[in-house]
């Protein structure tokens, strides 16, 4: 069903963001469960997907599935390769029905070259990925080359119908090396630029294009802050003049970005033109540690068995402060088809009652329970914007490929809820203030904030009667403005990685 959008809906919207709040769990989905902590190359950060935006790329579908979480620059002499015994996935559900119609997996491969130094009489390995200066394609200076395959699955993930991805070269795709530093990498934009690959797309007209390698981490946000029960002055927090005073607490790090732009025709099924997407990371079942591991790069561990999914994320920081601490690590190995087990998280968040005790602020949490109008927001899509006809609950990001794209410049940080409807909710691009659009809404139900910061009422049970129009706690936010994050105007969008040494 073609949806065609309407501004009643930006208040569901802001339904929406309530189940993500507060900004969030190391960035916006880092070490969010228990088990992902001990896991950290399979640990997904940030999900996006929207209409690119970039000029001449009109009719097509960005997915970008960021990994590996609170990279540091210097985090050398390995840095941050991603896991060759993982697989990492890109789901989506063109039907409605919960379940993956398209899968993108990607595997990896990290090849030693074994570099030698003539020492004395010997020849000795050298202790560095690298043994030069670096500016092309799997350069002779690199001690370590990582390469990885993309294959597109149709029906379920594992026994759908398999094909790769290929380019001009085959199969298999290089990736560039980590920003290790500017003596290392004298041109790093340069340099990675030469890893952005135009692919045929099996079963698909349109060329895609692809891009996987470090980026720094577009998210922003005043982690510490949140996460010490929001330890900052109220008169700072609800006053919308100053989304910006504190800066990004992860301004520092980078990230591993698996992105993939799609032409709409090759994702979209039919007349429906909602899409669902989310993305997942799997480790084989069984693991055995070698005492005497073997020289090279091979893991450490024999791996076998069934494919097991340990990392899930679809829309931004439900894992981290809407599911309750016993259910996480269940959350990560869930499919959306199966939510409903979680459904008690939603219907009666307890994000509300934990603000009351952080802004020592007592009786504001909503008490419109069960909060049905959550479930439904949260699950199926928003009617008349980014709803599937006869729509299956189940949590993802939705994205209506049938409303055209924003330009960057004109942008609201804030999505629908500013009046963008090609913004988040309605899928997710990288300047979408998230964070902001869930700690306005979080104690408001289906309140929210309008472009000028001012809180706007939409229908007669918009507002739970017990939260005043005009309360802080409908204006609260992370003093740090996402959409002051840099990005490119073009694919990949996120900007290059900070290096290791100027």
């Amino acid at each position: 069903m073609r949806q065609k959008p309407t501004r009643a809906p930006g208040a569901l919207a802001a339904a929406t963001a309530v189940l993500m709040l507060a900004g969030a769990a190391q960035a916006s989905s880092h070490r969010e469960a228990p088990f992902i902590t001990t896991q950290p190359k399979v640990d997904a950060t940030d999900f996006y997907m929207f209409a690119s935006y970039e000029p001449g790329r009109a009719g097509y579908v960005t997915l970008i599935a960021n990994y590996l979480p609170l990279q540091d620059a210097y985090g050398g002499p390995n840095y941050f390769s991603l896991d060759p015994n993982a697989l990492y996935e890109i789901h989506i559900d063109n039907d409605g029905d919960a379940r993956e119609d398209i899968t993108f997996q990607f595997r990896f491969t990290n090849e030693l070259k074994s570099v030698t130094l003539p020492i004395g009489d010997k020849m000795v390995a050298i202790p560095l990925i690298q043994a030069g200066q670096v500016s092309d394609r799997n350069a002779a200076a690199l001690n370590v080359n990582e390469s990885y395959t993309v294959s597109v699955m149709r029906g379920d993930r594992r026994v759908g119908r398999r094909a790769a991805l290929t380019h001009a070269g085959g199969s298999r795709f290089d990736k560039p090396v980590d920003n290790i530093g500017t003596k290392t990498v004298p041109d790093y934009a340069a340099y990675a630029a030469k890893h952005l690959y135009d692919v045929t797309i099996p079963d698909c007209a349109q060329p895609g294009r692809l891009f996987v390698g470090q980026r720094k981490d577009p998210f922003a946000v005043n982690l510490g802050t949140i996460f010490d029960l929001v330890n900052a002055p109220v008169s700072v927090i609800t006053d919308p003049a100053l989304i910006g005073a504190a800066p990004n607490t992860i301004d520092d790090k980078n990230v591993t970005t698996l992105a993939l732009e799609v032409h709409a025709s090759c994702l979209i099924q039919g007349d429906e033109t909602v899409l669902g997407g989310w993305t997942s990371a799997s480790l084989r079942q069984g693991s055995l540690l070698d005492p005497s591991p073997p020289a090279g790069l091979q893991s450490s561990a024999k791996v076998g068995g069934a494919w097991t999914q340990v990392s899930r994320l679809g829309m931004p920081l439900v894992n981290e402060v809407v599911i309750g601490l016993p259910m996480k690590d269940r959350f990560n190995a869930s499919k959306p088809k199966d939510d409903g087990q979680f459904a008690d998280f939603v219907t009666h968040p307890t994000l509300p009652a934990l603000l009351e005790i952080a802004l020592d602020l007592p009786g504001i949490a909503p008490k419109n329970l069960p909060r049905t109008d959550l479930v439904t927001t949260f699950l199926t899509g928003i009617s008349g914007l980014n709803q599937p006809a006869g729509a299956v609950a189940g949590e993802m990001l939705r994205l209506n490929t049938d409303i055209a794209p924003t330009p960057q410049a004109q942008q609201h940080r804030l999505g629908v809820i500013g009046g963008d409807n090609a913004g988040f909710p309605n899928g997710r691009r990288p300047n979408d203030d998230v964070v902001d659009v869930s700690l306005a809404v979080v104690m408001g139900g289906l309140c929210m904030l309008n472009g000028d910061g001012d809180a706007l009422k939409l229908g007669a049970d918009c507002r739970p009667a017990n939260v005043p129009l005009g309360s802080t706690s409908l204006k609260l936010h992370d003093a740090v403005d996402q959409a002051a994050a840099p990005l490119t105007p073009g694919f990949p969008y996120l900007a290059a990685p900070l290096p290791g040494a100027q």
